[in-house]
């Protein structure tokens, strides 16, 4: 088996520093998506209360049409 070969010093500063540039643009990135999921993820549960709400209310008129004493 050969022996590993040394690496530039200069190569594992490029290599650490691409690591810590993109750990601290994954971090802002987050913190910049974080508050808009967040937004669409109440805006989709209001709607979805909604829907919920015409549903029920449709199926009570649909029951309400199908209780007739006239059958």
């Amino acid at each position: 088996m050969v022996p590993p070969v040394q690496v530039s010093p200069l190569i594992k500063l490029g290599r650490y520093s691409a690591l810590v540039l993109g750990m601290a643009y994954g971090a802002k990135r987050y913190s910049y998506l974080k508050p808009r999921a967040e937004e669409e993820r109440r805006v989709a549960a209001e709607e979805k209360k909604q829907q919920e709400e015409r549903k029920r209310i449709e199926r009570e008129l649909a029951e309400a049409r199908d209780d007739s004493i006239l059958k």
